[in-house]
């Protein structure tokens, strides 16, 4: 029976960025990928910031890049909208197949042993050593990494779970340098519809919203749209909630979307969750290498703190702004949209942040008309975003 320090349930950014930082430290690690490849299926939009993706310690390959021209974004609401500038934020589109590779490779090279088709069937631990049992036979550990995304999360929890739909689109109405973001409160309730660009003419389209029918409701989006073709279809469930309680549990640590780690206004995850992933392999190792304790508040306990203090604020500031916008309807996104003045988008657009957006969006409801009518829906919540 294989024996590793660490071994990691799940092969996606923040597993390895996770295994990547642990191996780097000269401890043995293992990564379980259940699926026949790192980063497949794809389900993330890829938009990232070039900025985070330098914080996370990589360099997209050539190979990764599928747009870097974004320069706009449309924000509709059923009747109205407004357009932001993109340009200054640096934005990105990734390939995740090709990013999720570039990074397994970088663990593979930190010592990291990457094993695909070989899922977890269980882990239990017997005093400090867990046994993992996998497709491919027992394997043991004294630290296990959960990295297994949304499954992992709607075990214990279903209610911040949304339905979603992404296509890759072939289409002359897909610009190159403009991403659309659509909010219908009937079509999308709770979330939205989006168009990320790959190039001209193609790119990502998709929905999310709570309890409809993601394909019939990306079908009426697109057709609405004009002309296109669909050259691969992917559906999978979202998180929308925020972070877990514990990240967390003796030797057990959570990490990704399985720790809640993607924000709850996009459900975007590639720098939050990869940020997630360092700071507990870094975590880990230092717990190896001075034998700390097993207790939540030591040296494990550490990463969840160091995370929280990055994105805690952010995130609660996301889940106002969530529960803002789930008691909205059309008539009152329209209203919203329509009182938001030039000067404010300018400023948003001017000094924005791509990985921190609970700023822009409290600046862009700070305005008379839209504060009002939000006040009067939710009270102390808007209140909270716009003024903390």
């Amino acid at each position: 029976m294989s024996h590793f320090d660490v071994i990691v349930a799940g092969g996606s950014i923040s597993g390895l960025v996770a295994a990547r930082e642990a191996a780097r430290a000269g401890i043995t690690v293992a990564v379980l990928e259940e699926d026949a490849e790192i980063g497949t299926p794809e389900h993330c939009g890829g938009l990232v910031s070039m900025e985070g993706m330098k914080n996370l310690g990589i360099v997209p390959d050539a190979s990764a890049v599928e747009n870097s021209r974004i320069k706009r974004a449309r924000i509709l609401s059923p009747s109205n909208g407004f357009e932001l500038s993109a340009e200054k934020q640096k934005v990105v589109v990734l390939d995740r197949r090709a990013l999720d590779k570039q990074v397994a490779l970088q663990a593979q090279r930190a010592g990291a042993d990457i094993r695909v088709k070989c899922s977890v069937r269980s882990f239990s631990q017997e005093g400090k050593r867990f046994v993992v049992k996998t497709s491919e036979g027992d394997l043991t550990s004294d630290y296990f990494i959960d990295a297994r995304g949304v499954a992992s999360i709607i075990g214990r929890n279903r209610d911040g779970v949304l339905s979603s739909a992404q296509y890759e689109v072939f289409a002359p109405w897909i610009e190159r340098d403009a991403i659309e973001v659509a909010f219908d409160s009937e079509k999308y309730p709770g979330f939205f519809a989006w168009m990320i660009p790959t190039g001209d003419g193609r790119g990502k389209v998709g929905v999310a919203g709570k309890g409809i029918n993601a394909a019939n409701t990306l079908k009426s989006y697109m057709d609405k749209k004009g002309p296109h073709s669909i050259v691969r279809k992917v559906y999978a469930p979202i998180w929308v909630m925020g972070p877990i309680d514990n990240f967390v549990s003796g030797r057990t640590v959570v990490v990704g979307d399985a720790a809640g780690q993607t924000k709850p206004t996009t459900a975007g995850g590639i720098y939050t969750c990869g940020m997630g992933g360092l700071l507990a392999g870094r975590a880990i190792a230092k717990a190896i290498a001075e034998k700390g304790d097993d207790d939540d508040d030591g040296l494990l306990g550490k990463y969840q703190k160091d995370w929280s203090s990055m994105f805690g604020e952010e995130f609660s500031k996301m889940l106002t702004a969530r529960r803002l916008l789930e008691r909205l309807d059309n008539k009152a996104l329209d209203e919203l949209f329509s009182a938001i003045p030039q000067d404010k988008l300018e400023e948003v657009s001017s000094t924005g942040d791509f990985d921190f957006h609970a700023t822009a969006l409290a600046k862009i409801l700070d305005v008379k008309s839209a504060s009002r009518m939000a006040k009067a829906l939710l009270g102390n919540e808007i209140r909270r975003l716009v003024d903390g």
